[in-house]
C-alpha cells in the first residue's frame, strides 16, 4: 500500500514541476518512476511509445499506465486490475492536480499583469529551458531499445530517423503519413 504514498508523492513533483508539456517532462518522469526500480528502462520506452500513440497528453497518458503496472510490479499483493485501475486513477488525478491549481489561480493575476516587466521576464526565462528538457526527453529515447543495439540496426535507425526529421521540416507531408510509412519501412528493415 505505501506504493500509492509514493507514486502520490513522485506525481506530484511531476505535476509541479514539469514544465513545457509531455516531452519536457520525460527526464522527471524517467528519474522518479524508473530509478525507483517500479518499472524497467525498456517499459518506461514502450510506455512514451504507447502515450504518443493514444490519444491526449503524454504526461497523463504516462501516469495511467504507470499508476497501472507501478503497483503490480512493487508487491505480489497488488497484483490485481483493481489495484492497477486505483493506482492508475490516483496518478492521473495527481499529476493534473497542479496544473489545474495553477492555472486556476494564476491565469486571474498574469491576466492582471501581462504588461508587466517580470511576467514577461518569467515567461522568457522559461521559454529556454522548456526547450532544453524537449531536447533531453529526445536523448533520452535515443536507447538501445528505440535504436537497437547492433550496428546494422542503429544504422537504420538513424537513417530512419534522419529521412523522417528532413521530410517533416523540408516538406509539407502530414505528420500521420510519416508515421505510416516509418512503421512500414520498420516492418521491412527490422
Amino acid at each position: 500500500m505505501m506504493i500509492y504514498l509514493r507514486l502520490i508523492w513522485s506525481y506530484l513533483k511531476i505535476g509541479f514541476f514539469g514544465f513545457g508539456g509531455g516531452y519536457a517532462m520525460l527526464a522527471l518522469i524517467e528519474n522518479e518512476i524508473v530509478s525507483p526500480g517500479w518499472i524497467t528502462e525498456k517499459m518506461f520506452t514502450d510506455i512514451v511509445a504507447i502515450s504518443q500513440m493514444t490519444p491526449g497528453p503524454i504526461g497523463i497518458n504516462s501516469a495511467t499506465y504507470i499508476g497501472y503496472v507501478a503497483p503490480m510490479h512493487s508487491s505480489e499483493a497488488l497484483n490485481s486490475p483493481l489495484w492497477g485501475i486505483l493506482g492508475s486513477l490516483i496518478c492521473t488525478m495527481v499529476v493534473i492536480l497542479p496544473s489545474f491549481l495553477l492555472v486556476r489561480y494564476a491565469s486571474h493575476y498574469i491576466r492582471r499583469h501581462r504588461d508587466s516587466v517580470v511576467i514577461k521576464g518569467v515567461f522568457n526565462g522559461l521559454r529556454p529551458v522548456v526547450i532544453g528538457l524537449i531536447a533531453s526527453a529526445a536523448l533520452i529515447l535515443m536507447n538501445g531499445d528505440n535504436f537497437g543495439t547492433t550496428d546494422p540496426d542503429i544504422i537504420k535507425s538513424v537513417i530512419l530517423a534522419a529521412a523522417a526529421l528532413c521530410v517533416t521540416l523540408f516538406t509539407k507531408v502530414h505528420p500521420i503519413l510519416i508515421i505510416i510509412c516509418a512503421g512500414v519501412a520498420g516492418f521491412f528493415l527490422f
